[in-house]
């Protein structure tokens, strides 16, 4: 574990080192939160900003550089491919897995995928650039779906935010906030934190007293993803109601 970190540490900070010693901009593959989390606690001299092609995107790059270091601006090589069924009618209800497993199948790294969105039955990929052709050539199947997939751009409802959602928790600790969001008890919650599955904003936190800022995206792997939003207001009964938004 010790040295696949390590790996990752020495890769990052090379991209980070030749984006600020050539001032040019350089972007890594997409990061899981693990790797998220290395990269922010890497003490590096290039700026970089954190990309995934839409909102609150899970899986996301790191963008080394910036205008003020390289003299330009430049997008991420992010795009978004639009998978869809050629005939809904005769379409299986897909889901994330799905899509996922299909573009694997094709013998596509994981490291070059973002996020898959889902709307409509279409999956929405975002991806690097440079695999895009490779995914609208070669696709033609998810499941036992006869499928379709075009570059596109992601339509907007991809950039909204989940609606507000009110809930009553005994504190703003991480533990208590997970505890309400999921209805687990504090006990679960505390497993999850201390297995080193939740992440504020793609750091990972291993404290259950740990408070969240207001906006940041906490994600639960292989429960969920959430935006805390604050405190709305204290109960009669001393408790809190809180906001969050849940994807």
């Amino acid at each position: 574990m010790q040295e696949d970190e390590n790996l990752i540490k020495n890769r990052l900070s090379e991209l980070a080192r030749r984006s600020y010693e050539r001032g040019i901009w350089v972007s890594s593959e997409f990061l899981s939160l693990s790797e998220q989390d290395i990269l922010l606690r890497l003490r590096l001299d290039s700026p970089f900003t954190l990309e995934g092609g839409c909102e609150g995107a899970e899986r996301r790059l790191a963008h080394f550089g910036s205008e003020e270091t390289c003299g330009w601006r430049e997008e991420p090589p992010i795009v978004c491919v639009k998978i869809a069924p050629v005939s809904e009618k005769f379409a299986e209800k897909l889901t994330h897995r799905d899509f996922l497993g299909a573009l694997m199948g094709l013998g596509i790294r994981r490291e070059v995928l973002g996020d898959i969105v889902l709307l409509d039955n279409c999956g929405y990929l975002f991806c690097l650039d440079t695999i895009a052709g490779y995914v609208t050539e070669n696709l033609t199947e998810v499941r036992r779906t006869t499928v379709r997939a075009l570059l596109s751009e992601p339509p907007a409802s991809v950039n909204e935010k989940p609606p507000l959602k009110a809930l009553v928790t005994a504190s703003e600790r991480l533990d208590a906030v997970i505890s309400a969001v999921y209805k687990l008890s504090r006990s679960q919650s505390q497993e999850l934190i201390s297995a080193g599955r939740v992440f504020i904003s793609g750091r990972l936190c291993d404290q259950s007293a740990a408070q969240i800022p207001d906006g940041a995206i906490v994600s639960v792997r292989s429960v969920g993803r959430f935006i805390y939003e604050g405190i709305e207001r204290e109960t009669k009964k001393g408790r809190l109601r809180v906001l969050v938004r849940v994807y």
